[in-house]
């Protein structure tokens, strides 16, 4: 079933503007910022931008198939809603709005444990492909809990950010006096501090649903994870909202999928917004792309049927894209299509939108 925005909603960056319009100054910056200088944040956007691709023509693209799976399960596009907190920011339904956007195109959602409605409210209003982030904030029989909790209402796999040690300075948030309603509620914040290899390998030990770790930014922890039986290897350095200088996060791709080497499945995100954005991922070896922002910009702009407009009009890229590639399979993809480049805007979170320069983003 179409989104019914299809009218309204004809470019992506007609998304990113009514998300603007309709959120307050204080969610709007949660949304768009980072970290202290925000470096990473840009470095994410200039990483992508810096690839460029290398097009094979004369090849029969008539029919281009954009699927995919995911721990053996179809996927629409190579796409999965990443985990983010505070949904309710955006859309009152919280990661209920998000799941039913999910079901109803197509993609995974990954629900962040500091979402409203929490994990049996979000379950209970869509029968998506679900799978469950934690941020540890109690001991390992709390873990256990939350773990069967998932198991009982059909969550496929489980995912354990490890990137937030210590909860960054963003200052976008700070100089708005922007407290969000998840962190007031925020305690045992010392047991992410202190979770380590042994946690997981007793995860691993115990459980026996699929364990993802979000948040691997080096070939070393990639590696340390396939050799705990981890089943999926989250690239990610949070968006730009945790540690400030890192590199851009498609940099780190490549390192994770050759350490990986096969063993894992490899999901990917950082400022991926346009259908070439996910192409390359997917070309440099990652199985599924996470949509964070543009999630938002979505769910802001229009609830459930905006964010499936979005995924709509990515698909539509996607599909393009894949055609003046030279390839209609995503298998096709590998790095041979890709070459360095040397970026030609200024990144920033709207530079993937370049008409919105025009009117003063």
């Amino acid at each position: 079933m179409a989104s019914g925005l299809e009218e309204r909603f004809q470019t992506l960056h007609e998304i990113f503007r009514a998300a603007k319009a309709g959120l307050a100054p204080g969610p709007w910056d949660y949304l768009v910022g980072g970290t202290e200088t925000e470096t990473t944040l840009r470095r994410n956007r200039y990483a992508l931008d810096s690839i460029a691709f290398r097009p094979h023509v004369l090849r029969d693209v008539s029919k281009i198939d954009t699927s995919s799976t995911l721990f053996g399960k179809p996927v629409r596009i190579p796409v999965m809603l990443a985990p983010i907190g505070g949904l309710e920011s955006f859309d009152p339904a919280g990661g209920a709005a998000s799941a039913k956007a999910s079901e109803e195109f197509g993609v995974p959602h990954m629900l962040s444990s500091v979402c409203m409605p929490g994990l049996e409210a979000t379950a209970a209003a869509a029968n998506n492909f679900r799978i469950f982030q934690l941020y540890v904030r109690g001991d390992d029989g709390w873990v256990d809990d939350v773990v069967k909790r998932a198991i009982d209402h059909g969550y496929t796999a489980f995912a354990i950010t490890v990137d937030t040690a210590m909860y960054s300075r963003r200052e976008r948030d700070l100089a708005r006096r922007f407290v969000k309603p998840w962190r007031q509620r925020a305690t045992g914040h010392e047991y992410q501090a202190s979770f380590s290899w042994d946690n997981v390998k007793r995860f691993k030990d115990k459980h026996r649903i699929p364990l993802i770790l979000k948040g691997i930014a080096t070939a070393e922890d990639a590696t340390s994870a396939v050799e705990h039986g981890v089943e999926g290897v989250y690239v990610s350095n949070h968006g730009g909202r945790q540690l400030d200088h890192e590199r851009g996060s498609i940099e780190v791709l490549p390192e994770v999928v050759a350490a990986v080497n096969g063993r894992a499945t490899v999901i990917y995100d950082g400022a991926c917004v346009r259908g070439t954005d996910v192409l390359k991922a997917i070309a440099f070896g990652a199985h599924v792309v996470g949509i964070g922002r543009l999630q938002c910009y979505g769910l802001a702009a229009g609830g459930p049927a905006g964010l499936v407009r979005a995924l709509e009009l990515l698909e539509d890229e996607i599909t393009r894209d894949m055609g003046l590639l030279g390839v209609s399979r995503l298998a096709e993809l590998d790095r041979s299509f890709l070459h360095p480049a040397t970026p030609v805007n200024a990144p920033h979170v709207a530079s993937a939108f370049p008409l919105l320069a025009e009117e003063g983003y």
